[in-house]
């Protein structure tokens, strides 16, 4: 890659004329991407949500219409089917892959299935990428996919890979495929928030480790961070932000301080902390501000071209961003007026 030739800014999201497809398009992501996106330019000339589930589909539709939107299209696919993805990419220029089977005891039970779905599914997009008009490709990761012990972490790890390889075999293709990894998104389906809500009323809440802790991000920020790395990746990156982590223990105190919260173990694959950059990652990753870059390693582009073009600079050797070490936690008042927003 000639890095002089790049002519990248570093720039806030323009979505003027863009076609975008978005997978997993109906989830938690999709529907605050799909808000943002119109918010922003309600003339968009395309935006696809495809997805698997029609009764979303349909209750998605009732509060962004075609009618209203009619750049809108809602496109039932799957992305373990190849053809309809090919079929669903016909004058598309950007793709964002949020489509992941993402529960951890369901993977640990049906891990194939998830392997079907995250890593099948994941070169699945890449190809049909690849065989279309696509120029800019942000694919979602997940803190699990650092270090996995899990299989969900795993098959995440694996998507990574594919993707940040993808760069390898564009040819000569206006192609550009990057990662977005960050932590549990606050309020989104089947996280602790909305969990310790909903059972607030039996007085109950269950805590897995008392000493567990987790990064924090809102659907917004997460968001906001695709839109850039959408108009500023060089390809190969995974981008992983500054993100505050919480104590499971202060959610619960935030949500329910009247009721019990018994220990009751870990599941299934989890960890007591979670990380974003191992330190293995460090020799590899730059420090952008608000977000960091861990920049692949033997790609067409250097660590010191990076840095030059971007104003970047490499992190210590050895450094990790882990949720149990990080510098700032939310405290059980600020968790408290978070979850009220939700």
């Amino acid at each position: 890659m000639d890095v002089q030739n790049l002519g990248l800014k570093w720039a806030e999201p323009t979505l003027k004329d863009r076609s975008i497809l978005i997978t997993g398009g109906t989830g938690s992501f999709g529907k605050a991407f799909v808000k943002a996106v119109l918010a922003q330019c309600p003339n968009i000339k395309r935006l696809v949500i495809y997805s698997r589930d029609e009764l979303k589909q349909f209750e998605m539709s009732q509060e962004f219409s075609d009618h209203e939107y009619p750049s809108l299209r809602y496109f039932i696919g799957d992305v373990r089917d190849p053809q309809r993805l090919r079929r669903a990419m016909e004058g598309v220029d950007t793709v964002v892959h949020a489509a992941a089977m993402k529960q951890v005891p369901t993977a640990e039970y049906n891990p194939f299935e998830c392997i079907k779905t995250n890593v099948l599914g994941a070169q699945n997009v890449i190809e049909a990428c690849l065989d279309s008009q696509v120029e800019r490709v942000i694919a979602l990761s997940t803190d699990k996919a650092a270090a996995p012990i899990n299989l969900y972490g795993a098959t995440k790890l694996c998507s990574d890979k594919l993707f940040i390889a993808a760069n390898n075999i564009r040819g000569h293709r206006d192609i550009r495929f990057s990662v977005v990894r960050y932590g549990n998104v606050m309020g989104s389906r089947g996280s602790v928030v909305p969990f310790f809500k909903q059972r607030k009323h039996t007085g109950v809440l269950p805590i897995t480790d008392p000493n567990m802790t987790r990064f924090s991000i809102s659907l917004e920020d997460g968001v906001d961070m695709v839109l850039w790395a959408l108009e500023n990746a060089w390809g190969g990156e995974i981008f992983v932000p500054k993100i505050p982590s919480y104590r499971v223990t202060d959610v619960a105190k935030a949500i329910g301080p009247e009721c019990e919260h018994p220990v009751v173990g870990l599941r299934p694959g989890e960890k007591i902390h979670e990380e974003l950059i191992t330190a293995s990652d460090s020799y590899n990753t730059v420090d952008l501000g608000r977000y960091y870059a861990i920049l692949p390693v033997g790609g067409s582009y250097s660590l010191e071209a990076y840095c030059n073009k971007t104003d970047a600079r490499p992190v210590p050797q050895g450094f990790s961003y882990h949720s149990g070490t990080n510098d700032r936690f939310l405290g059980v008042n600020e968790i408290y007026e978070l979850s009220h927003r939700i």
